[in-house]
């Protein structure tokens, strides 16, 4: 159905070549590259691009990856997936998006978001006790320079701002999202602003979300602002059958799950969890058919109205790859739609959705 928008998600994992030596970083970016084209053309509607700054990720500047992919598509949205807005500057944030804006014709965006891994505090020189107050004054910023008027403004985090005016100017504006992980003071935050909500789905049943929306859209309602269809991301991995995807998938996901793990104070993650997560939670590994049919019934249970697939969790030959990206936008999309014909709302909301670029 042509109101649910697809999109492709990735952090610009470092892949192995087909001889399982890994790639170096620039050739990883060239990669990224490759596979935005194709879902150019295979007709995906966005594809967004991680910024992380640790070794096995390629990005850890979306936007200059952004520009390079405006110079060799046609249709297809560019966003990132996310901007970790506290430990950059909201004024430059906005003007490298409206420079991928004009370099793309109008088909830029940005998801902001906190952060889930924290690297790019030390490395920019911000302190990790500021991190909720890093997000709140820069995002109400960003938010203001959004109209393209001057702006008046000022914090604790950065210069204030008299009447600054910032160059360039979009053409038609620039859409802007909060990817969110699952806590409440952020969904009423993005509601507040106005604008639209990406949750991060990556674990557990996707239904348990709901809540979230529910809360997303009442508070939307108190705050008088637009309450936009949600969007969710969430990993996956398709190949021709199941055990291919799984085989191709786990052992390269394994290695990055279990290095963030040993950070975070995780077990390592065992075969059985990870096939839990397949048939019942929030990662759509296996043939097309498997997938489509995963991605209809999240879907449909959360009544969301943007899927993206997070396509590369760990160094995944890059022939595997390419076979994911093309697998999605040539059969997993089309059959989601198919399968949620008769149950989606009226075309007209979704489009208007992906058509509007500046929240209210």
């Amino acid at each position: 159905m042509s109101e649910l928008i697809f999109g492709l998600d990735t952090f610009g994992d470092v892949p192995m070549d087909d001889s399982a030596v890994p790639v170096s970083h620039a050739r990883a970016i060239r990669q990224l590259l490759d596979e935005a084209v194709l879902a150019d053309q295979l007709g995906v509607d966005v594809f967004t691009v991680g910024e992380h700054h640790r070794a096995e990720f390629s990005v850890s500047a979306p936007e200059t990856v952004l520009a390079g992919m405006a110079t060799r598509t046609e249709r297809i949205r560019l966003g990132s997936g996310v901007t970790v807005l506290s430990s950059d500057d909201p004024v430059r944030v906005f003007q490298r998006f409206a420079t991928v804006d004009a370099l793309s014709s109008g088909r830029a965006e940005v998801i902001l978001g906190r952060g889930s891994f924290t690297e790019s505090f030390p490395l920019f020189g911000y302190d990790l006790k500021d991190y909720d107050i890093l997000f709140e004054e820069k995002i109400e910023l960003f938010a203001r320079l959004l109209h393209e008027k001057p702006v008046t403004w000022s914090g604790t985090t950065r210069a204030p701002l008299s009447d600054a005016d910032v160059y360039p100017k979009t053409e038609g504006g620039l859409k802007t999202w909060v990817g969110v992980g699952g806590t409440p003071q952020s969904v009423v935050r993005t509601a507040r602003y106005g604008f639209p909500l990406m949750l991060a789905i990556i674990g557990g049943q996707p239904e348990r979300f709901m809540p979230f929306i529910d809360l997303y859209q009442r508070a939307a309602g108190e705050f008088g602002t637009t309450a936009w269809p949600v969007g969710m991301h969430s990993p996956g991995f398709i190949a021709d059958t199941d055990d291919e995807a799984k085989e191709i998938f786990f052992p390269h996901y394994k290695v990055v799950r279990d290095r963030i793990g040993a950070l975070r104070g995780w077990p390592p993650v065992r075969r059985e969890e990870f096939e839990a997560e397949t048939q019942h939670g929030s990662m759509y590994v296996g043939s097309p058919d498997t997938v489509a049919k995963r991605i209809a019934r999240a879907v449909a249970s959360l009544d969301v109205g943007r899927f993206d697939l997070i396509f590369t969790s760990g160094a995944q030959p890059i022939s595997a790859r390419l076979k994911a990206v093309e697998l999605y936008g040539s059969k997993v999309v089309p059959l989601v739609r198919e399968i949620l014909a008769d149950s989606r709302r009226p075309s007209t909301a979704a489009k208007a959705h992906l058509k509007e670029r500046t929240p209210s």
